[in-house]
């Protein structure tokens, strides 16, 4: 069985993939590793580029954008699974990624020494250095996500309770065990993934990464932040496109969040509740956006 499967999903991110698929070749050395990139519904000529420019990749190819599940689900089909498995273990790499070159070497490594984790996200920093926080996050109860959107977190961003969201209480280059990291960049046992399946395509973008590791979670596997290597991602470069329509996935993405696994749990009037709110946070989100100037605006599960 193969070391690695690195799946990479673009949807007119052509441009940068030059800088992503160079780090990646770089850092897959040493490793029995395939790339799967796929051209998820594009416009850009991503998947005609990687046949030529970048032959080494496996490229796939979908006429219609099916959404961040549907995309990396083409890779892990074409990686065997869950079914039939060819990998010990699978990368979901974003685009927008550059990657040191010992990063999978490293993070392999340190998987191979502790069975338990089933899930393993290294530090991401943004252009300009800084912590991404969505690449260690809580798991978005109610009262999780009632903390962050009304700004609790922001006020007390040291509190366990209050910032759990980003776990912004944590210090950022300590390993820690947490309930999500992000799918720009993690590393899954193979293993754990044929037990959960594919990821779940009714989230079409957002919150499909933190349903996955909560799947992972439930089967017993540990899922860990490791800022042992650091991973630069620059964040929106897709979502700032269409700002709008990031915005609406992402608030419809927490409603159907909360139907699939929290709904069962609250009385209907509770859950009523919830959707109005989220459906209200996301008319002032597209209100404020619309009154952004377009270099300023940023989608996404940290400032969205």
């Amino acid at each position: 069985m193969d070391d690695l499967a690195i799946i990479i999903v673009s949807h007119n991110s052509k441009e940068f993939l030059p800088a992503c698929l160079n780090t990646v070749r770089e850092a897959i050395e040493g490793l029995t590793a395939t790339v799967f990139v796929v051209d998820n519904g594009g416009s850009d000529g991503a998947a005609e580029f990687v046949r030529q420019d970048h032959a080494w990749c496996e490229a796939i190819e979908s006429r219609v954008n099916g959404g961040y599940s549907f995309g990396n689900n083409l890779g892990l089909k074409a990686a065997g699974f869950p079914e039939s498995p060819r990998f010990r273990y699978v990368m979901l790499l974003n685009p927008d990624t550059e990657t040191p070159p010992d990063a999978f070497r490293k993070m392999i490594a340190y998987m191979d020494s502790r069975p338990g984790i089933g899930v393993l996200g290294p530090r991401l920093a943004l252009a300009n250095g800084s912590l991404d926080l969505a690449c260690r996050r809580g798991e978005p109860t109610p009262a999780t996500s009632f903390y962050h959107i009304f700004g609790l977190a922001k006020l007390f961003p040291h509190s366990p309770r209050f910032a759990r969201y980003n776990m912004t209480f944590l210090p950022e280059h300590e390993t820690a065990d947490v309930d999500s990291v992000v799918g720009a960049c993690m590393l899954l046992r193979g293993e754990a993934l044929v037990k959960v399946g594919l990821m779940d395509e009714r989230f079409f973008m957002y919150a499909e990464d933190i349903d996955l590791n909560l799947r992972i979670k439930q089967h017993g596997y540990r899922v860990v932040y490791w800022p042992e290597v650091t991973v630069k991602h620059l964040k929106g470069t897709s979502t700032r496109k269409q700002p709008e329509r990031m915005i609406r996935s992402f608030y419809e993405t927490m409603a159907v969040f909360h139907r699939k696994h929290y709904a069962s749990r609250y009385p209907a009037p509770f859950n009523g509740l919830v959707y109005a709110a989220i459906g209200l946070v996301c008319r002032y989100k597209l209100l404020r956006n619309r009154l952004t100037p377009p270099d300023k605006r940023v989608v996404g599960s940290a400032k969205a």
